[in-house]
């Protein structure tokens, strides 16, 4: 299988080693993983603040770029979203690039989703000792229907205890462009989410998203928590000897 891996914005700026992890996943999983050097942003900073030409000149690119794989699979849910649902909607009224983006939308999926429903993963060969709770992100759980996945390839993780933390799948305050529109609603919800996180009594934290878990262990730093928190695929693919978001000089 030929894969495009899209790295997504926060991956590639702010945590390389997840995009280490996933093509290790990949490769791991008997997948020929390619990383197309000219993508950029999916368009969802755009599209969701109603600039929807932006938001088609993006998605002709990733489009065009990512035509030629079998699969592109990115490892966050929110991207993984933008791409595979909304870029359809972009082109309503241009009938050739509508059919286009739904063929390339077909192709798309979520890194976990990925290695569990396409390539058969049964699980994986990393070591993490110690307890983890996992939040599970708005685009994967609600648009993708990404849940399971993650769980059942960390329940292979060798010395790892999963510890199930309250309201697991509500919303951290992140949501793109909605913590800088609404900051008050934000921070107050995402310091209900680090509270449950510190409630579950585990020792790490992990989701599917960037975007979350940089919001969540910002929250978690200022209280002077000591929780760590990894992106899933790091745990999965044993790349945790680098520090954890929040840790310190990200890798």
């Amino acid at each position: 299988m030929r894969v495009g891996l899209f790295v997504t914005c926060l991956v590639d700026l702010y945590r390389p080693n997840v995009g280490f992890s996933a093509v290790e996943l990949l490769e791991t999983a008997g997948c020929e993983v390619e990383v197309p050097i000219g993508q950029t942003c999916c368009g969802q900073p755009a599209y969701n603040s109603g600039d929807r030409g932006d938001a088609r000149q993006i998605a002709r690119q990733v489009i065009e770029l990512f035509e030629g794989f079998d699969y592109v699979v990115a490892p966050s849910g929110s991207c993984a979203g933008m791409l595979k649902l909304h870029y359809p909607e972009l082109f309503e009224g241009e009938p050739e690039w509508r059919v286009r983006a739904e063929a390339f939308a077909a192709r798309v999926h979520e890194l976990t989703a990925f290695l569990v429903e396409v390539a058969g993963m049964e699980g994986v060969a990393a070591n993490h000792a110690g307890s983890c709770t996992y939040h599970d992100s708005c685009s994967s759980q609600r648009e993708l229907g990404v849940r399971e996945q993650p769980r059942k390839l960390l329940a292979s993780v060798a010395g790892l205890e999963l510890r199930e933390m309250d309201d697991t799948e509500v919303c951290c305050g992140f949501g793109g462009t909605f913590c800088v529109k609404y900051p008050e609603i934000s921070e107050r919800m995402v310091s209900d989410k680090a509270a449950a996180v510190q409630a579950s009594g585990a020792d790490t934290l992990l989701a599917g998203d960037l975007g979350c878990l940089l919001n969540i262990a910002g929250r978690l730093k200022r209280e002077g928590s000591t929780v760590r928190v990894y992106h899933v695929a790091e745990v999965l693919a044993g790349r945790t000897d680098v520090p954890g978001l929040g840790d310190g000089e990200e890798a």
